[in-house]
């Protein structure tokens, strides 16, 4: 397995996109909808799964395809190519704000298992797959269910993950406790499990929920500090159809728009 060579520059901070420069009939695969501008010359083709089976059959197409529908993604993938004759550049965009981490697969024995949705972009020859969770417990309370993404090869991907990124590197034996929805990624060998919070105080009164990921080394893990499902929560409960109120922030009218709207 050879993926292009692609090189990549970041831009932004909390709102970040990539933008990554092709060689001549070098590509890129990405999830649908996720390109920012592109140059003259770069070509779009909607694929089935994830581009790595091109070339092969229509039976290969479609085990890839769904193995993406497992995870909940399209079963499409867009694959932009270069065919013009000089360097071209493609840009893709966050979906939300956090960081963009660009993760060379070489340096990670050519896989690493993450979050459902954190998968950007990649250079062609990247197989995005499924990866099942061996122990009944981490896939049922994990919180990320019991399927997660799987990258395999030897080139450049791009995940996306909300908040900023901390990278931990464990030693052999070494264990870290993660907030379930903090999880992002882990390297082929980290050992991957939950664990109950200990006690019915802290599990229904704590706001923690009731499991913790527990990853034990060797190996890379990567834990964001917002998960979007944590975001997501916050902005409905804050929503006045949901019961929240609009407290008028930075308008001298925020208060006379309460009392018209009827709000003490």
């Amino acid at each position: 397995m050879n993926a292009h060579e692609i090189d990549y520059r970041l831009y932004g901070d909390d709102m970040q996109f990539v933008e990554i420069e092709l060689d001549p009939y070098e590509s890129v695969v990405a999830e649908a909808g996720g390109m920012m501008m592109m140059d003259d010359g770069i070509v779009m083709e909607t694929v089935f799964g994830d581009g790595s089976s091109a070339g092969k059959g229509l039976l290969s197409r479609l085990v890839g395809a769904g193995k993406r529908l497992l995870t909940g993604e399209s079963l499409f993938m867009t694959v932009f190519t270069n065919q013009g004759s000089g360097k071209r550049r493609v840009a893709f965009a966050a979906p939300y704000p956090g960081k963009i981490i660009p993760v060379d697969l070489n340096e990670f024995g050519g896989k690493l298992i993450c979050q459902k949705d954190s998968f950007l972009c990649a250079a062609k020859g990247v197989s995005v797959g499924i990866e099942f969770q061996r122990k009944l417990g981490a896939g049922f309370f994990g919180g990320e269910g019991f399927i997660m993404q799987k990258l395999e090869g030897d080139g450049l991907a791009f995940l996306h993950a909300g908040g900023t990124i901390h990278r931990r590197d464990l030693q052999p034996g070494e264990t870290l406790r993660i907030d379930t929805g903090c999880l992002v990624a882990m390297t082929k060998d980290v050992d991957y499990d939950i664990e109950y919070v200990g006690n019915i105080k802290t599990a229904f009164f704590g706001g923690e929920g009731l499991f913790l990921a527990t990853v034990t080394g060797p190996g890379a893990v990567w834990v964001q500090s917002l998960p979007f499902s944590r975001l997501a929560d916050r902005v409905l409960a804050a929503a006045p159809s949901a019961g929240g109120r609009s407290v008028g922030e930075g308008s001298i009218l925020g208060g006379i728009g309460d009392w018209l709207d009827g709000d003490d």
